[in-house]
């Protein structure tokens, strides 16, 4: 075999193997790249950082009404403010964790991390998201505690867990 045609094949060998590379990981990796996990965070980002109008906007009608009859000021940025200590400082970001299917919806966990080292694996949230047309909605959230504490292990399906949303009676 010649060398041109021996230089050829190798090269070849390469680029395909980073594209299969690439394929696999795109195909592995869900993060933030469906809508529901990405309006899980929005919801998140939003409401920690105090902009109710983004926060509603992916809030269900029912969560939304929780909010307005149990939150100060109506507001559902105070509800979650009032969950995270004050010496946490502000949230850096929240990011998707791992997320569970439930027919249609989703089952969302994501982690935060906050301004005076709080976070990383350090803040556990849940958001339940369920599909409304080409939208998604936050239909409960819990969480904004410390992934130390054993009620996060399994805030989707457990009524007593932190800071759940609508609040089970």
């Amino acid at each position: 075999m010649s060398r041109p045609v021996l230089i050829a094949l190798i090269v070849l060998a390469v680029v395909g193997g980073v594209a299969l590379v690439v394929l696999v990981s795109a195909a592995l990796t869900p993060g933030q790249l469906n809508p529901a996990f990405a309006a899980a965070v929005a919801f998140v980002e939003a409401a920690e950082r105090g902009d109710d109008e983004a926060a509603n906007a992916f809030m269900s009608p029912e969560l939304a009404a929780w909010a307005t009859a149990n939150c100060p000021n109506a507001s559902v940025s105070a509800c979650v403010s009032a969950y995270t200590p004050e010496d946490w400082g502000d949230l850096i970001s929240a990011v998707f964790r791992r997320a569970v299917p439930d027919g249609d919806a989703w089952d969302v966990d994501l982690i935060a991390t906050y301004q005076h080292g709080q976070g990383f694996s350090g803040v556990c949230i849940y958001a339940r998201m369920e599909p409304e047309g080409d939208a998604w909605q936050v239909a409960e959230y819990a969480g904004f505690a410390w992934c130390g504490d054993p009620a996060t292990r399994t805030m989707a399906g457990d009524p007593s867990a932190p800071n759940r949303a609508p609040a089970s009676p």
